[in-house]
């Protein structure tokens, strides 16, 4: 039964593994094909990355609205969360539910409501305008960790400190600071990565003003099929192993996840 098991795992993780060794094994290719098996072997179209103007270019920006977006995210849920886990209180969770919206609902849904938004109010195209939609957008993912990270703070130890003449804000930079700062980052990481692969809402609030990567692979798709587009998707799934990687090594991943734990 064990043997069957194994088997029927391995089965499944082969099965959802072959799209990735396929585009892996495209983008090797010695031709400007996207044929696979591989036909030789040249490492030569990830460095057309950054070695293309374009290209380069793409991923610049798709670093930065990645880098930035993710860091307003962060700095939207980080007070937010911390009012609910101070404010219990049935009208609270009001501004938690608002916080989770735009990430439950379809992204084509949210991507059309702040293209909306943003030709209504006459910014459409600005590059800025992404930076704020993927901070709506992916705000949940480091209110999800930082609520997760605050509900395992032990109270005593802020009543204690208050106790002892320290105020609000001596509390926050002494006692809470420390205990949520893994939750702060493995929340911008999942932001980070997220955003650096998103495709709907970057494209329907800027157009072509600001080509990120995952645009850019769409416009090149009108020419043809390159092996440089396999590359970028191998270099992206190699950025998000990297990122959570770092997050299970050093972190506590199964609670960020949500799952509870036991000291027992």
């Amino acid at each position: 039964m064990t043997a069957l098991r194994r088997f029927f795992f391995l089965a499944v993780g082969l099965f959802l593994a072959l799209p990735l060794i396929v585009v892996a094994g495209v983008s090797i290719n010695e031709k400007q094909t996207l044929a696979f098996p591989p036909q030789g072997f040249s490492l030569s179209w990830y460095g057309e990355i950054f070695a293309n103007d374009e290209w380069r270019s793409a991923l610049f920006a798709s670093l930065t609205l990645a880098a930035t977006s993710a860091a307003l995210a962060l700095l939207v849920a980080l007070p937010l969360a911390w009012f609910l886990w101070r404010r219990v209180a049935p009208w609270a969770n009001i501004f938690q539910l608002l916080g989770v919206a735009p990430f439950t609902l379809p992204p084509v849904i949210t991507a059309l409501g702040l293209l909306t938004f943003w030709a209504t109010s006459g910014f459409y195209g600005q590059p800025w305008t992404a930076v704020i939609s993927h901070a709506i957008f992916f705000v949940t993912l480091p209110l999800v960790t930082l609520s997760l990270g605050f509900s395992a703070i032990d109270r005593s130890l802020v009543e204690a400190a208050a106790t002892m003449g320290a105020d609000d804000r001596t509390i926050f930079r002494t006692v809470i600071f420390p205990l949520i700062l893994p939750y702060m980052v493995s929340g911008y990481a999942f932001a980070f990565v997220l955003s650096l692969n998103e495709y709907i809402v970057a494209y329907m609030t800027v157009g072509f003003t600001m080509e990120t990567l995952p645009i850019k692979i769409f416009n090149a798709l009108r020419y043809g099929y390159t092996p440089t587009m396999a590359s970028v998707t191998v270099f992206f799934l190699a950025i998000a192993a990297l990122v959570f990687g770092a997050i299970a090594r050093f972190g506590d991943l199964p609670k960020l996840l949500g799952a509870m734990t036991s000291d027992r």
